[in-house]
């Protein structure tokens, strides 16, 4: 009786391989084994209920087709799953619908998934979005332009373009999660057929953990393969976890060549990762890598305003353009700003003004160590040097205001993220050359000078001093 089994279900194979892909075939059909044949009906032994509820989903009308064409007009298919499957402790066998399109299977119930999210059906899951990310949300500058209009792309046409993967870089707070979960919810909104998962690395590779310690590995790559859109926040996490590189490699694999879109974000760029795998860099070159950088002084004001007006203040002209002179490479910090002067000017009833500005980004970005701003630098050394701070933008050749200017120069360069042109332009519009000559000449002084270089350490050190 087991030669006519395996008889059966091979003469199934061979109709079920001329229907569907390779990959879906190994995938999908390799890992099945016929276990029994009685009468009419063909019995399966399926890896697991999600594997069989998974056939049941997608390969229904190729099953009957096989089933009918090898064993008769009346074949019926029965399944059995493992008792370790996840889904089920108790291992029950489960009999699908014969093939009979009104009859409701145990499909229709509601699964428990360990890796994710409680509560899927029919793979229906939550994709952990911040509905807020959108499109709608974003200011789109020179900055970002290149990528926002590659998520654009991708958003109307999941997999079908040439940005696969999508791999977003730059520095801390520039709108990297913002732009790929946007992504995410064009895709929910337009295409509810399409399953969409946002993970961070982190939780990645804890689920990766759990599935292990689990003997699940297979069940939990298996759940991954049915994305259609994932998308892998701070990817650079994965650095030296050589398994969950393993896993996530196969699982890439798998995404890619289903036409399903992946979308990754990192602090760096792919040829720059370190401990990475090089086949998954390899990989991670093959659609588009698009550079997040810093916003312009333009773009960070349009940010401010369209912010300012979500959030229902008004800022004056002067205290929007020192919060953009000083907060220029890190949007969330001007988030943090804003929200931080709105909770000030109502404890204390006071209007949001230069003043109030002030002392907020001093407390706020100085003080908590994220950030030293160009004016607080200006103001430092000009202290120290007793010079008054609008001297350093002006012309004058007086050499305590020439090294007063130089040294801030200095230290905006080597402490500050701002672009040698950002630079130039707080100090009276200079050229970026200007910049590059006052660092070497400071540096050139420092080597040279060791009371100088006992200077810059102080400044430095008062630059660093939280406030009181």
């Amino acid at each position: 009786m087991m030669q006519d089994c395996n008889a059966v279900w091979n003469g199934c194979l061979s109709v079920i391989r001329e229907e569907i892909s390779e990959q879906s075939f190994k995938t999908w059909f390799e890992p099945i084994r016929p276990i029994r044949l009685q009468e009419n009906t063909l019995t399966l032994q399926v890896p697991n209920r999600f594997f069989f509820e998974w056939l049941e989903e997608h390969y229904i009308p190729v099953l009957r087709k096989s089933i009918r064409q090898t064993l008769g007009p009346n074949a019926h298919l029965e399944y059995n799953y493992t008792k370790d499957d996840p889904w089920e402790k108790n291992g029950k066998r489960k009999q699908p619908a014969a093939f009979t399109p009104n009859t409701k299977s145990e499909v229709e119930k509601d699964i428990r998934n360990p890796f994710v999210i409680p509560g899927i059906k029919r793979l229906k899951i939550d994709p952990q979005l911040n509905t807020t990310y959108t499109f709608e949300n974003l200011i789109v500058g020179d900055c970002n332009r290149l990528a926002c209009s590659a998520a654009e792309a991708i958003a109307n046409n999941p997999g079908g373009t040439a940005f696969n993967p999508l791999f977003l870089f730059g520095d801390v707070g520039l709108g990297k999660t913002h732009l790929a979960q946007a992504i995410g919810n064009a895709v929910i909104k337009q295409r509810e057929d399409k399953t969409v998962l946002y993970v961070s690395s982190e939780k990645f590779t804890n689920q990766i953990i759990e599935a292990i310690k689990n003997n699940a590995v297979s069940d939990f790559t298996n759940f991954y393969q049915l994305v259609n859109v994932l998308i892998i926040d701070d990817i650079q996490f994965l650095a030296g976890k050589q398994k969950t590189q393993e896993i996530f490699f196969h699982i890439f694999n798998q995404l890619h060549q289903s036409g399903n879109q992946i979308v990754l974000t990192s602090d760096r760029a792919p040829k720059d990762l370190q401990g990475m795998e090089e086949r998954l860099i390899s990989r991670f070159k093959w659609g588009l890598s698009a550079d997040l950088q810093a916003p312009d002084y333009e773009t960070m004001m349009a940010i401010l305003e369209y912010k300012s007006n979500h959030a229902g203040i008004t800022f004056t002209p002067e205290v929007k353009h020192y919060i953009c002179d000083n907060i220029r490479h890190n949007i969330r910090e001007l988030e943090g700003v804003i929200v931080n002067l709105i909770a000030h000017a109502s404890l204390t009833k006071k209007e949001i003004d230069l003043e109030l500005a002030q002392k907020v980004i001093y407390n706020v970005v100085i003080n908590t160590g994220n950030v030293i701003t160009m004016d607080h630098i200006k103001k430092c050394v000009a202290d120290h040097y007793e010079v008054p701070i609008d001297k350093l933008k002006s012309q004058t050749r007086k050499r305590n205001v020439v090294l007063a200017r130089q040294l801030s120069m200095y230290f905006a360069k080597n402490i500050t993220n701002h672009s040698l042109k950002a630079i130039g332009d707080s100090f009276g519009g200079r050229d970026h050359s200007t910049v590059i000559y006052s660092v070497r000449a400071v540096n050139d002084m420092i080597d040279t000078n060791a009371e100088f270089k006992r200077t810059v350490k102080d400044i430095e050190k008062k630059l660093r001093q939280p406030a009181n």
